[in-house]
């Protein structure tokens, strides 16, 4: 039908606006984040565009589940703003007619968020871990980032060095501040690099520099000029492994290991493609709009029914992971309790609808 053809074609654009739109904002909030981490040394500039990515792949779930939700309420209450949903419903199309073309749409897309969340997320998040895991096992020579002060990790000394432009390996003007038996020691070096002996023994060498040593509240310093002067560096101890966090795991290793925290990302997998659709079908008589009256109050309703779903979903699965909730009660409770409130809703636009039949 004409209308089903308008609809999709309505739907795809405003879709492909909101995502965008959506996109942009945790991109800008993901990149402010990770630069902020990239200047206090916490990971490389390197891995910024990696983990950048594997934040986007996480949140892509839910960031399509909101653009599904958004664009089918936008979509639908604009036809009643402009008054089409009259038309239609004057020329027998009833509410209950925009469900299929609505499920169609949405579909593709619900589909796509449980790839997503089966698959691509708990790699991302695997692989994210992993990165942090190996930057966490860097020295603290290597953690240092050019133009920022960094303490090391037993906060005996504290860096700053400035990179020096055409000469990768090599930093110059080298502050580094120790403190050693109740004595600090400060110096100072024009250029700096690192050595490894054929031993494996790390050095930082210095040269062209002063070292300035004295106890705090004393007169009494010695000022050393040096050539040349190597620190060792001591390797870190081999942390121990930690445990991957069940959003990490694969849902086949979920459920060869039905544990209650694996049960529990079980439960938000499930849920999240199916309270996808569910929204999209809320959002059909949530889209009911007075055009007589404002539609701020419609658009609130929808927020709060989503902000109610999504917490529901987290409250529920929070107590499985408690074993307060199987895994068949906390799967479908909360989308049973939201069917109900779709059937509900449908009932009283319905009512609306014969009441308006009746009119003409």
């Amino acid at each position: 039908m004409i209308f089903r053809k308008m609809l999709l074609r309505e739907l795809v654009t405003v879709a492909a606006g909101t995502f965008l739109v959506l996109l942009g904002i945790s991109v800008t909030t993901q990149l402010v984040r990770l630069l902020g981490q990239a200047a206090s040394g916490a990971i490389t500039s390197v891995s910024v565009a990696a983990f950048l990515g594997f934040s986007l792949v996480n949140y892509l779930p839910v960031l399509l589940s909101l653009t599904l939700f958004i664009s089918v309420l936008l979509t639908l209450s604009r036809s009643y703003r402009d008054s089409e949903m009259v038309v239609w419903f004057a020329s027998g199309v009833g509410l209950t007619e925009w469900i299929r073309p609505v499920a169609a749409f949405a579909m593709p897309l619900v589909l796509l968020i449980a790839l997503l969340t089966f698959t691509l997320t708990p790699w991302a998040v695997s692989r994210s871990e992993e990165m942090r895991r190996q930057l966490e096992g860097r020295d603290d020579v290597a953690a240092i980032s050019p133009g920022v002060f960094r303490e090391s990790r037993q906060a005996e000394r504290v860096y700053f060095v400035e990179e020096v432009p055409g000469e990768p390996g090599v930093v110059g003007n080298v502050f580094v501040s120790s403190s050693q038996l109740k004595r600090q020691g400060v110096m100072v070096a024009a250029r700096g690099h690192l050595e490894i002996t054929p031993k494996g023994d790390r050095f930082l060498v210095l040269v062209n520099g002063r070292r300035y040593e004295g106890e705090p509240g004393s007169a009494e310093y010695r000022i050393y000029q040096f050539e040349r002067y190597a620190m060792r560096i001591e390797s870190r101890e081999a942390r121990a492994a930690r445990a991957p966090t069940t959003k990490s795991v694969a849902t086949l290793d979920l459920l060869a290991e039905p544990g209650p925290a694996n049960l529990a990302e079980l439960a938000w997998r499930f849920g999240l493609p199916a309270s996808a659709l569910v929204l999209a079908l809320l959002a059909i008589p949530l889209s009911f709009v007075n055009p007589r009256a404002g539609r701020s109050m419609n658009l609130v309703f929808a927020l709060l029914v989503y902000m109610v779903y999504a917490n529901l979903l987290s409250i529920s699965q929070a107590a499985i992971a408690q074993s307060r909730l199987s895994l068949w009660t906390g799967l479908w409770a909360v989308h049973a309790l939201m069917l109900a409130l779709l059937l509900l809703m449908f009932y009283r636009r319905l009512a609306v609808y014969s009441l308006f039949r009746l009119a003409r």
